[in-house]
C-alpha cells in the first residue's frame, strides 16, 4: 500500500527538519515494492520559494489551500524563528482539518509550536528541542512535555526532538510500517543508528537550574559549584545562606525547583561532563573530582540521567587527543 508523507514548511524552516525525514522515506523506497513505496509531498504556508534558516532556498509542492489530501503522515517542520511564529487562523483551521484527515500527524524539532497555536497538543503527551522545551509548556499549559525524549509517541501523533531527532523519529516510523529490517537498511545507507542511547539532556549546555542571583538560595549554590568534593549536607548548605535547615529545604525548593540533593547532583554531572569532554583523565578521578562516592556511582547517575555512561558521554563528545 502506498503511503503518503507531508512536510509542512515555512520561511525560516531548518532544511535538515525537512531533508532529514524525507530522506528516510525515500530510501526507504529502494527496499520496498513499487505499490509500498512513499510518495512525499512539502506544503508551504505561503507560496513560492522559501528560504530556510542556512539560506537554503527550496520550493514547496503545493501551498496549504491546495493541499486537501488525506495523508498517511502529516509532519510539521520547525525552524529557529517558530517558537514566536503565528501564521494565523486561516492556517490553523487548515492544519486542524488537515491533521484529522490524517492517519497521523506530529512534528520535528520545535515544528511543536505550529500544532501547539492550533490546539493540537492539549492534554498530549510530547517532546521537542531541549532549548524550547519551557517556552512551549507555556503555550500548552495541559500537555506535557518530556524534555529529554528523542521522541514520543501518543496515539496518533508523533513528536520528535531537535534537528537530527527527525531522523530517529522517521526510522521508527518506516520500522512501524515495513519492519525493523528496512529501517535498518535504511540507517545503513545513511550511516546513522537505527537507535541511539540516551535522551536530550546530554546534549544539552547544563542541567543545574539557578536561583536569582541576589537570593541567599544562590549563595548556598554557588557554594555547592566551589566545593564540589564536600559533603554538602543541609547543614552546611543552610549555613552557607544563612539561614536554618528547616527554612532552608523550602526556600531552596521553591526558588531553584528541586531540592538541594538534586541541586547537588546535577552540578556534580555537569562538572563531570565538562572533565569528560575536556580531557583523558581515568573515570575514577573525575567521579573524585566532582564528588561522586567512586567511578560506579558516577555511572549510575550518568545512566539514570542522561542514558548513557560516562565513557559512552566522553566517546560522544569528548575532544579528539
Amino acid at each position: 500500500m502506498t503511503r503518503s508523507v507531508a512536510l509542512v514548511v515555512f520561511p525560516g524552516v531548518q532544511s535538515l527538519d525537512v531533508t532529514g525525514p524525507m530522506d528516510v522515506f525515500a530510501e526507504a523506497n529502494r527496499f520496498l515494492l513499487p505499490e509500498q513505496h512513499y510518495q512525499l509531498d512539502v506544503i508551504g504556508v505561503e507560496k513560492g520559494l522559501l528560504a530556510c534558516s542556512n539560506g537554503l532556498t527550496i520550493q514547496a509542492h503545493r501551498h496549504f489551500s491546495e493541499a486537501l489530501s488525506s495523508y498517511d503522515l502529516l509532519l510539521c517542520a520547525g525552524g529557529p524563528t517558530l517558537p514566536q511564529r503565528d501564521f494565523g487562523e486561516v492556517f490553523h483551521t487548515w492544519l486542524i482539518a488537515a491533521t484529522q484527515r490524517a492517519n497521523r500527524f506530529g512534528s520535528i524539532c520545535n515544528g511543536a509550536f505550529m500544532l501547539g497555536r492550533a490546539g493540537l497538543l492539549d492534554g498530549r503527551v510530547v517532546t521537542t528541542h531541549w532549548n524550547d522545551a519551557s517556552a512551549l509548556v507555556s503555550l500548552c499549559p495541559t500537555a506535557k512535555v518530556e524534555s529529554d525524549r528523542l521522541y514520543i509517541q501518543d496515539g496518533d501523533l508523533f513528536t520528535s526532538a531537535g534537528v537530527t531527532a527527525g531522523i530517529d523519529l522517521s526510522l521508527y516510523l518506516l520500522a512501524k510500517d515495513h519492519g525493523a529490517e528496512v529501517a535498518l537498511n535504511v540507517a545503513k545507507r545513511l550511516v546513522v543508528f537505527t537507535q541511539r542511547s540516551g535522551g536530550q539532556s546530554q546534549f544539552s549546555p547544563f542541567l543545574t537550574p539557578h536561583a536569582e542571583a541576589s537570593s541567599p538560595v544562590a549563595q548556598a549554590q554557588q557554594y555547592v559549584l566551589a566545593n564540589l568534593t564536600s559533603d554538602l549536607t543541609i547543614t552546611e548548605l543552610a549555613k552557607a545562606a544563612n539561614m536554618s535547615a528547616r527554612n532552608f529545604s523550602r526556600v531552596f525548593v521553591r526558588e531553584s525547583k528541586v531540592t538541594p540533593a538534586e541541586f547537588v547532583e546535577r552540578a556534580r554531572v555537569d562538572a563531570a561532563r565538562v572533565i569528560l569532554e575536556s580531557g583523558n583523565l581515568p573515570l575514577k578521578t573525575v567521579a573524585y573530582e566532582v564528588g561522586f562516592r567512586d567511578a560506579h556511582h558516577m555511572r549510575n547517575v550518568f545512566q539514570r540521567r542522561l542514558g548513557v555512561s560516562p565513557q559512552q558521554f566522553r566517546i560522544n563528545f569528548g575532544t579528539p587527543l
